[in-house]
C-alpha cells in the first residue's frame, strides 16, 4: 500500500531538514501529490535529535514550556550542576532576547490561549500516528498503553492532580491514582512512589524504526532523499523563491519549506525573517537488557526524566540544557538523571549504565513554547515548519499534515494555528528583491 493515490504532480516541493518534522512533512505533501526533495546537511544514519528521544505522544502536554513558574523554577536549579535545567552564560544578544521573550510569554493568559491549541495539535497527531501504524506493515513499535507522571513527593503529587484536573477540563482525560492503583496498572516494574497520575491517551514508540520505516516508504513512493546536503541560498523572482541553492547543485522549487530545527534560524535569516530559537539540549541512555521493562511509558515529575520501553530496550531521557550549538556532553546532568532512576525505580543501580553511552541531541526550542508553523509573509511560498522543541515526535505528523494544506493553500484542519505564525515575533528585516 502506497500513501497516495495517482494524481497528477502540482508543485516542485523542497524540504530543508530529514529530522521526524520533515519527512512527516514530506509524507503529506508526497500524499498530495507533490514532487518532494528532502535535503539534509547530515548522513542517512545521522545521530539527530529525532533519534535519541523519548518516542512519545503526548496530548497530556498542553502546558507549553513557557508558563507561570518556569522562571522560578529555573532559577532555583541553576546552581545545582545536576539539575534538569540549565542556562550557560554566554554574550549572546539573540540568547538575551529569547530569554525576555521567554518571561514575558510565562503568563496564566498564555496557557488559557495555547492549552486549547496544543490539545487539538497533540490529539490529532495521535490519530495520524494510528493511521500510519496501519499503513506500514513492519510498524513503529506503537503502543497506545499511556503515560504514568510518577510522582515521589506530596508537592509533586499535588502539583499533578491540579494538571489533572485541568486536563479533565480540557477534555484529556486524566486518573489520579494511588502507588498501590499505579502498580496494579503496570506490575512489570517495582516503583517506589507517592502516587501519580495517569493519562491513557498518551502513546509511545521507537524513534529509530518510525525514522527508518518511514524514510524507506518515501523513498519507495518517488521522495527524492539527499543526504550530506547542505543548503547554501536562495533566488527569487520577486516575492517567491524559485531556487533552492545547495551544495550538490540547485533545486527548482514552486514551494519552500523550511524543517531545519535549531538550524532554522540561519537558513530564515537568509529569507529576512527572525525566527527566535534556542537550542536545548538534551540527554538519553538506553538500557538494551533492563532488570525490568514497563509495559507503560512514565516521567520521574520531580526529576523530568522521560523512561519509554522501546523493542524490548529501556529509554531514560531529560535536562533541558540552554547552552547554544553544543553537542558536547555535561557530564554533571547525566549524573543527575541517573541518580533519579533507583530513587522511583528501586529495583536498578547506577551501574546499571557503567557501559551505557549518554546520547546527546538539541531541541530547537521557541521563547513561548509553541512551535513555528505557518507561510511567512516574506514570500509567497515559503512555510515554517520548527521550534517543537520537546514535542517534536508528538507533534511531526499533524505539522506535516497543516503543512500540506498550506501547500495546497487550504483551510487549515484545526483551529487557532495563526498562534504559530513564524512572524509572530515582529522585527523581520526586509528582503532585497
Amino acid at each position: 500500500m502506497v500513501f497516495w493515490e495517482s494524481k497528477s504532480v502540482s508543485k516542485r516541493v523542497v524540504i530543508i531538514g530529514g529530522g521526524i518534522i520533515g519527512l512527516a512533512t514530506a509524507r503529506y505533501c508526497r500524499s498530495a501529490g507533490h514532487e518532494v526533495t528532502v535535503i539534509d546537511r547530515d548522513l542517512p544514519n545521522r545521530d539527530s535529535c529525532s533519534f535519541g528521544n523519548a518516542g512519545m505522544i503526548v496530548p497530556s502536554h498542553f502546558v507549553p514550556l513557557a508558563a507561570p513558574g518556569m522562571i522560578t523554577m529555573g532559577l532555583k536549579w541553576l546552581a545545582n550542576p545536576e539539575s534538569p535545567f540549565s542556562i550557560r552564560p554566554r554574550l549572546s544578544l539573540d540568547l538575551a532576547s529569547w530569554l525576555w521573550q521567554f518571561k514575558s510569554a510565562s503568563t496564566d493568559e498564555h496557557v488559557r490561549r495555547s492549552s486549547p491549541l496544543l490539545r487539538d495539535l497533540h490529539l490529532a497527531s495521535r490519530a495520524e500516528y494510528e493511521r500510519l501504524q496501519s499503513e506500514l506493515p513492519s510498524g513503529f513499535d506503537f503502543h497506545p498503553n499511556g503515560l504514568l507522571m510518577l510522582c515521589k513527593t506530596e508537592s509533586g503529587l499535588k502539583e499533578e492532580i491540579e494538571t489533572a484536573a485541568e486536563a479533565n477540563r480540557l477534555g484529556v482525560t486524566a486518573e489520579v491514582l494511588t502507588a498501590d492503583e499505579a502498580a496494579r496498572l503496570d506490575p512489570s516494574i517495582a516503583m517506589d512512589i507517592r502516587g501519580a497520575v495517569f493519562f491513557p491517551n498518551d502513546c509511545h514508540l521507537s524513534p529509530n524504526r518510525l525514522m527508518a520505516v518511514l524514510e524507506r516508504r518515501l523513498v519507495d513512493d518517488g521522495v527524492e532523499f539527499r543526504w550530506q546536503c547542505e543548503w547554501r541560498g536562495f533566488q527569487n523572482t520577486g516575492s517567491k523563491i524559485t531556487t533552492v541553492n545547495t551544495s550538490t547543485g540547485d533545486l527548482a522549487a514552486d514551494e519552500v519549506i523550511v524543517c531545519g530545527g535549531v538550524w532554522s534560524p540561519t537558513i530564515s535569516k537568509a529569507l529576512g525573517i527572525r525566527l527566535p530559537i534556542q537550542a536545548g539540549k538534551g540527554y538519553s541512555m538506553t538500557l538494551e537488557q533492563p532488570r525490568q521493562l514497563p509495559s507503560i511509558c512514565s516521567i520521574l515529575t520531580e526529576a523530568r526524566v522521560a523512561v519509554t520501553p522501546m523493542d524490548g530496550s529501556l529509554r531514560f531521557g531529560g535536562t533541558m540544557e540552554i547552552a547554544g550549538i553544543d553537542q558536547t556532553v555535561s557530564h554533571s546532568r547525566v549524573r543527575g538523571i541517573l541518580k533519579s532512576i533507583p530513587q522511583y525505580f528501586p529495583e536498578f543501580q547506577a551501574d546499571d549504565f557503567a557501559d551505557c553511552e549518554p546520547w546527546v541531541g538539541l531541541r530547537p526550542c521557541s521563547p513561548d513554547g509553541l512551535p513555528y508553523l505557518g507561510r511567512t509573509r516574506a514570500w509567497d511560498n515559503v512555510v515554517i515548519s520548527s521550534g517543537h522543541a520537546m514535542m517534536g515526535i508528538s507533534l511531526a505528523m499533524v505539522s506535516g499534515k497543516l503543512v500540506a494544506e498550506m501547500v495546497d493553500r487550504k483551510p487549515a484542519s484545526i483551529d487557532s494555528v495563526e498562534l504559530l505564525s513564524p512572524d509572530r515575533y515582529s522585527g523581520r528585516s526586509k528582503v532585497k528583491r
